[in-house]
Protein backbone atom coordinates (compact mmCIF):
# COMPACT_ATOMS: atom_id res chain seq x y z
CA UNK A 1 0.00 0.00 0.00
CA UNK A 2 1.30 3.59 -1.01
CA UNK A 3 0.69 7.32 0.23
CA UNK A 4 -0.47 8.46 -2.75
CA UNK A 5 -4.14 9.66 -3.43
CA UNK A 6 -6.35 8.40 -6.14
CA UNK A 7 -9.21 10.44 -7.06
CA UNK A 8 -12.04 8.72 -9.11
CA UNK A 9 -14.25 11.02 -11.27
CA UNK A 10 -12.36 13.84 -11.07
CA UNK A 11 -13.58 15.44 -13.96
CA UNK A 12 -17.10 16.35 -12.39
CA UNK A 13 -17.65 20.08 -10.60
CA UNK A 14 -16.69 18.40 -7.12
CA UNK A 15 -13.64 16.61 -8.69
CA UNK A 16 -12.06 19.09 -10.67
CA UNK A 17 -11.67 21.85 -7.70
CA UNK A 18 -10.86 18.64 -5.38
CA UNK A 19 -8.11 17.51 -7.71
CA UNK A 20 -6.38 21.24 -8.35
CA UNK A 21 -6.53 21.61 -3.93
CA UNK A 22 -4.87 18.29 -3.59
CA UNK A 23 -2.65 18.68 -6.26
CA UNK A 24 -1.49 22.04 -4.41
CA UNK A 25 -1.46 20.85 -0.96
CA UNK A 26 0.56 17.23 -1.42
CA UNK A 27 2.07 17.73 -4.67
CA UNK A 28 0.74 17.45 -8.35
CA UNK A 29 2.31 13.76 -8.78
CA UNK A 30 1.16 12.75 -5.48
CA UNK A 31 -2.03 13.10 -6.70
CA UNK A 32 -3.51 10.88 -9.46
CA UNK A 33 -6.60 12.25 -11.04
CA UNK A 34 -9.04 9.58 -12.60
CA UNK A 35 -12.23 9.64 -14.94
CA UNK A 36 -14.08 7.90 -17.67
CA UNK A 37 -12.91 9.77 -19.99
CA UNK A 38 -10.52 12.55 -20.72
CA UNK A 39 -11.41 16.21 -18.69
CA UNK A 40 -9.88 19.89 -19.34
CA UNK A 41 -7.01 20.91 -20.62
CA UNK A 42 -5.66 22.48 -17.65
CA UNK A 43 -6.90 19.65 -15.44
CA UNK A 44 -4.73 16.72 -18.02
CA UNK A 45 -1.67 18.95 -17.90
CA UNK A 46 -1.59 19.44 -14.36
CA UNK A 47 -0.50 15.65 -13.33
CA UNK A 48 -1.17 11.88 -13.70
CA UNK A 49 -4.54 11.31 -14.92
CA UNK A 50 -5.92 8.11 -15.65
CA UNK A 51 -8.94 6.98 -17.94
CA UNK A 52 -10.96 4.56 -15.57
CA UNK A 53 -14.72 3.06 -15.27
CA UNK A 54 -15.25 3.14 -11.64
CA UNK A 55 -17.73 0.09 -11.99
CA UNK A 56 -14.80 -1.88 -13.19
CA UNK A 57 -12.87 -3.70 -9.91
CA UNK A 58 -9.94 -5.03 -11.98
CA UNK A 59 -9.23 -1.32 -13.10
CA UNK A 60 -9.60 0.24 -10.03
CA UNK A 61 -7.14 -2.24 -8.39
CA UNK A 62 -4.55 -2.27 -11.09
CA UNK A 63 -4.52 1.71 -10.79
CA UNK A 64 -4.23 1.75 -7.46
CA UNK A 65 -1.52 -1.08 -7.28
CA UNK A 66 0.40 0.90 -10.18
CA UNK A 67 0.37 4.42 -8.63
CA UNK A 68 1.10 3.14 -4.77
CA UNK A 69 -2.04 4.74 -3.67
CA UNK A 70 -2.97 4.74 -0.15
CA UNK A 71 -6.27 7.26 -0.34
CA UNK A 72 -9.38 7.12 -2.48
CA UNK A 73 -11.95 9.93 -3.16
CA UNK A 74 -14.62 8.74 -4.98
CA UNK A 75 -16.65 11.31 -6.30
CA UNK A 76 -18.18 9.78 -9.69
CA UNK A 77 -21.84 9.31 -9.29
CA UNK A 78 -24.91 9.62 -11.09
CA UNK A 79 -26.49 13.17 -9.86
CA UNK A 80 -30.54 13.29 -8.70
CA UNK A 81 -32.04 14.82 -11.50
CA UNK A 82 -30.16 12.42 -14.18
CA UNK A 83 -30.45 9.01 -12.05
CA UNK A 84 -34.23 10.09 -12.31
CA UNK A 85 -34.31 9.76 -15.95
CA UNK A 86 -31.96 6.45 -15.42
CA UNK A 87 -32.82 5.09 -12.17
CA UNK A 88 -31.04 1.42 -12.95
CA UNK A 89 -27.78 3.17 -14.71
CA UNK A 90 -27.79 5.42 -11.65
CA UNK A 91 -28.17 2.75 -8.81
CA UNK A 92 -25.52 0.99 -10.28
CA UNK A 93 -22.88 3.36 -11.02
CA UNK A 94 -23.54 4.97 -7.33
CA UNK A 95 -23.32 1.33 -5.66
CA UNK A 96 -21.19 -0.56 -7.51
CA UNK A 97 -18.38 1.68 -7.61
CA UNK A 98 -18.72 2.46 -3.86
CA UNK A 99 -18.70 -1.28 -3.07
CA UNK A 100 -15.45 -1.98 -5.24
CA UNK A 101 -13.49 1.11 -3.33
CA UNK A 102 -14.68 -0.09 0.12
CA UNK A 103 -14.02 -3.47 -0.52
CA UNK A 104 -10.33 -2.69 -1.76
CA UNK A 105 -10.17 -0.81 1.67
CA UNK A 106 -11.39 -3.91 3.32
CA UNK A 107 -8.83 -6.12 1.83
CA UNK A 108 -5.86 -3.80 2.66
CA UNK A 109 -5.52 -2.54 -1.04
CA UNK A 110 -5.92 1.61 0.74
CA UNK A 111 -5.96 2.71 3.87
CA UNK A 112 -8.72 5.56 3.36
CA UNK A 113 -11.78 6.24 1.47
CA UNK A 114 -13.62 9.45 1.21
CA UNK A 115 -17.52 9.04 -0.71
CA UNK A 116 -19.69 12.08 -0.79
CA UNK A 117 -23.49 11.49 0.82
CA UNK A 118 -25.89 14.45 -0.22
CA UNK A 119 -28.96 16.22 1.44
CA UNK A 120 -30.63 14.15 -1.08
CA UNK A 121 -31.04 11.14 1.78
CA UNK A 122 -33.61 13.31 3.35
CA UNK A 123 -37.03 12.93 2.76
CA UNK A 124 -40.52 14.62 2.54
CA UNK A 125 -40.75 12.88 5.92
CA UNK A 126 -37.78 14.67 7.62
CA UNK A 127 -37.83 17.37 9.68
CA UNK A 128 -37.83 20.33 7.15
CA UNK A 129 -35.63 23.28 9.07
CA UNK A 130 -32.46 22.40 11.14
CA UNK A 131 -32.65 18.85 9.54
CA UNK A 132 -30.75 17.30 12.25
CA UNK A 133 -27.73 14.62 11.90
CA UNK A 134 -29.77 12.01 12.66
CA UNK A 135 -33.52 11.43 11.79
CA UNK A 136 -36.38 10.38 9.34
CA UNK A 137 -34.66 9.37 6.37
CA UNK A 138 -37.12 8.48 3.65
CA UNK A 139 -35.39 9.42 0.28
CA UNK A 140 -37.92 9.84 -2.75
CA UNK A 141 -35.14 10.00 -5.43
CA UNK A 142 -32.93 7.03 -6.86
CA UNK A 143 -30.44 9.34 -5.60
CA UNK A 144 -31.19 9.74 -2.31
CA UNK A 145 -32.02 5.91 -1.96
CA UNK A 146 -28.92 5.24 -3.17
CA UNK A 147 -26.56 7.99 -1.20
CA UNK A 148 -28.97 6.67 2.24
CA UNK A 149 -27.36 2.89 1.28
CA UNK A 150 -24.12 3.76 1.02
CA UNK A 151 -24.05 5.63 4.22
CA UNK A 152 -25.14 2.36 5.98
CA UNK A 153 -22.85 0.52 3.87
CA UNK A 154 -20.13 3.03 5.03
CA UNK A 155 -20.69 2.52 8.35
CA UNK A 156 -21.20 -1.20 8.33
CA UNK A 157 -17.46 -1.23 7.00
CA UNK A 158 -16.35 0.39 9.42
CA UNK A 159 -17.80 -0.97 12.00
CA UNK A 160 -17.44 -4.52 10.73
CA UNK A 161 -14.19 -4.87 8.82
CA UNK A 162 -12.22 -0.94 10.58
CA UNK A 163 -12.55 0.63 7.59
CA UNK A 164 -11.19 4.10 7.89
CA UNK A 165 -14.29 6.10 5.36
CA UNK A 166 -15.41 9.38 6.00
CA UNK A 167 -18.02 11.45 4.20
CA UNK A 168 -20.25 14.39 4.37
CA UNK A 169 -23.96 15.30 3.45
CA UNK A 170 -22.93 18.06 0.48
CA UNK A 171 -25.72 20.64 -0.16
CA UNK A 172 -25.74 22.35 -3.47
CA UNK A 173 -22.67 23.07 -4.44
CA UNK A 174 -21.96 26.53 -6.46
CA UNK A 175 -18.45 27.09 -8.21
CA UNK A 176 -17.76 29.52 -11.63
CA UNK A 177 -14.91 26.86 -12.42
CA UNK A 178 -16.81 24.38 -13.97
CA UNK A 179 -20.33 23.40 -15.15
CA UNK A 180 -23.30 21.60 -13.16
CA UNK A 181 -23.50 18.15 -14.01
CA UNK A 182 -27.40 17.09 -13.40
CA UNK A 183 -28.44 18.06 -10.11
CA UNK A 184 -31.31 20.04 -8.49
CA UNK A 185 -29.34 22.92 -7.26
CA UNK A 186 -28.01 23.87 -10.16
CA UNK A 187 -29.89 26.81 -11.46
CA UNK A 188 -27.91 28.09 -8.30
CA UNK A 189 -24.40 28.22 -10.77
CA UNK A 190 -26.41 29.16 -13.76
CA UNK A 191 -28.18 32.09 -12.89
CA UNK A 192 -24.95 33.31 -12.33
CA UNK A 193 -23.97 32.82 -16.00
CA UNK A 194 -26.76 34.23 -17.13
CA UNK A 195 -27.22 37.15 -15.28
CA UNK A 196 -23.31 38.15 -17.11
CA UNK A 197 -24.77 36.92 -20.45
CA UNK A 198 -28.38 37.93 -20.94
CA UNK A 199 -29.09 39.90 -17.66
CA UNK A 200 -32.38 37.46 -16.83
CA UNK A 201 -32.63 33.79 -15.55
CA UNK A 202 -35.64 31.60 -16.04
CA UNK A 203 -35.54 29.33 -12.81
CA UNK A 204 -36.96 25.75 -12.87
CA UNK A 205 -37.87 25.81 -9.19
CA UNK A 206 -40.48 28.32 -8.25
CA UNK A 207 -40.06 31.27 -5.91
CA UNK A 208 -39.88 30.15 -2.47
CA UNK A 209 -38.14 26.75 -2.62
CA UNK A 210 -35.29 27.26 -0.11
CA UNK A 211 -32.45 25.05 -0.33
CA UNK A 212 -29.36 24.25 1.55
CA UNK A 213 -26.14 25.39 -0.42
CA UNK A 214 -22.48 25.75 -0.21
CA UNK A 215 -20.20 27.85 -2.06
CA UNK A 216 -17.50 25.25 -3.87
CA UNK A 217 -14.32 26.37 -2.07
CA UNK A 218 -15.72 26.00 1.54
CA UNK A 219 -16.87 22.33 0.46
CA UNK A 220 -13.22 21.50 -1.08
CA UNK A 221 -11.66 22.79 2.26
CA UNK A 222 -14.44 21.11 4.30
CA UNK A 223 -13.63 18.08 2.30
CA UNK A 224 -9.72 17.74 3.34
CA UNK A 225 -10.16 18.91 6.66
CA UNK A 226 -12.50 16.13 7.13
CA UNK A 227 -9.90 13.65 5.92
CA UNK A 228 -6.85 15.52 7.78
CA UNK A 229 -8.76 14.94 11.13
CA UNK A 230 -7.48 12.22 13.62
CA UNK A 231 -9.68 8.91 13.39
CA UNK A 232 -10.03 9.48 16.99
CA UNK A 233 -12.03 12.62 16.50
CA UNK A 234 -14.59 11.19 13.57
CA UNK A 235 -17.35 10.17 15.58
CA UNK A 236 -19.98 9.54 12.41
CA UNK A 237 -19.02 6.97 10.04
CA UNK A 238 -21.91 7.19 7.79
CA UNK A 239 -21.98 10.86 6.64
CA UNK A 240 -21.79 14.15 8.33
CA UNK A 241 -24.64 16.70 8.07
CA UNK A 242 -22.57 19.71 6.37
CA UNK A 243 -24.17 23.61 5.84
CA UNK A 244 -23.30 26.92 4.82
CA UNK A 245 -26.02 29.37 3.16
CA UNK A 246 -29.68 28.36 2.73
CA UNK A 247 -31.80 30.55 0.10
CA UNK A 248 -34.51 30.41 -2.43
CA UNK A 249 -34.19 31.53 -6.04
CA UNK A 250 -35.38 35.17 -5.37
CA UNK A 251 -33.13 35.89 -2.46
CA UNK A 252 -30.00 34.67 -5.12
CA UNK A 253 -31.20 37.02 -7.40
CA UNK A 254 -31.66 40.17 -4.86
CA UNK A 255 -27.85 39.39 -4.15
CA UNK A 256 -27.22 39.93 -7.54
CA UNK A 257 -28.87 42.76 -8.38
CA UNK A 258 -26.41 44.53 -6.23
CA UNK A 259 -24.01 44.23 -8.91
CA UNK A 260 -26.15 44.07 -11.69
CA UNK A 261 -29.14 45.92 -10.78
CA UNK A 262 -30.72 45.41 -14.33
CA UNK A 263 -30.87 41.30 -13.70
CA UNK A 264 -34.28 40.20 -13.88
CA UNK A 265 -35.75 36.19 -12.81
CA UNK A 266 -38.91 34.22 -14.17
CA UNK A 267 -39.92 30.81 -12.79
CA UNK A 268 -40.80 28.22 -14.64
CA UNK A 269 -40.78 25.10 -12.33
CA UNK A 270 -40.29 21.81 -14.12
CA UNK A 271 -39.64 17.93 -13.04
CA UNK A 272 -37.18 19.32 -10.79
CA UNK A 273 -39.52 20.83 -8.24
CA UNK A 274 -40.80 17.85 -7.23
CA UNK A 275 -37.24 17.05 -6.29
CA UNK A 276 -36.77 20.15 -4.55
CA UNK A 277 -39.58 19.70 -2.19
CA UNK A 278 -38.79 16.61 -0.62
CA UNK A 279 -35.71 18.22 0.43
CA UNK A 280 -34.35 19.82 3.70
CA UNK A 281 -34.68 24.03 3.79
CA UNK A 282 -32.03 24.01 6.13
CA UNK A 283 -29.59 21.94 8.11
CA UNK A 284 -28.16 21.34 11.17
CA UNK A 285 -24.12 20.40 11.18
CA UNK A 286 -23.10 21.12 14.56
CA UNK A 287 -21.68 17.73 14.86
CA UNK A 288 -19.16 17.89 12.18
CA UNK A 289 -18.50 21.77 13.79
CA UNK A 290 -17.80 20.03 16.93
CA UNK A 291 -15.74 16.95 15.84
CA UNK A 292 -13.79 18.34 13.37
CA UNK A 293 -13.86 22.18 13.27
CA UNK A 294 -16.16 22.42 10.29
CA UNK A 295 -16.88 25.86 9.63
CA UNK A 296 -18.14 27.65 6.49
CA UNK A 297 -16.49 31.59 4.84
CA UNK A 298 -18.54 32.40 2.51
CA UNK A 299 -21.99 34.22 3.11
CA UNK A 300 -24.56 34.31 0.22
CA UNK A 301 -23.31 38.07 -0.56
CA UNK A 302 -19.32 37.45 -0.54
CA UNK A 303 -20.29 34.04 -2.79
CA UNK A 304 -22.21 36.35 -5.42
CA UNK A 305 -19.54 38.81 -5.92
CA UNK A 306 -16.56 35.92 -6.28
CA UNK A 307 -19.00 34.20 -8.73
CA UNK A 308 -19.69 37.50 -10.79
CA UNK A 309 -15.97 38.49 -10.60
CA UNK A 310 -14.22 35.26 -11.51
CA UNK A 311 -16.92 34.56 -14.55
CA UNK A 312 -16.95 37.92 -15.85
CA UNK A 313 -13.11 37.16 -15.80
CA UNK A 314 -13.76 33.82 -17.64
CA UNK A 315 -16.77 34.18 -20.16
CA UNK A 316 -14.98 37.37 -21.55
CA UNK A 317 -11.60 35.22 -22.35
CA UNK A 318 -13.84 33.22 -24.09
CA UNK A 319 -15.26 35.45 -26.19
Amino acid sequence: MGSKILIVGACGQIGTELTFALREKYGNDEVVASDIKEGNQELMESGPFEVVDATDYQQLERIIEQHQIGEVYLMAAMLSATAERFPMKGWDLNMNSLFHVLNLARDGKISKVFWPSSIAVFGPTSPKNNTPQVTVMEPSTVYGISKLAGERWCEYYFRKYNVDVRSVRYPGLISYKTLPGGGTTDYAVEIYHEALKSGAYTSFLQEGTTLPMMYMSDAIRGTIALMDAPAKNIQVRSSYNLAALSFAPEEIAAAITKYLPDFKINYEPDYRQEIADSWPASIDDRQAREDWGWEHQFDLDRMSKSMLENLREMLSLSR
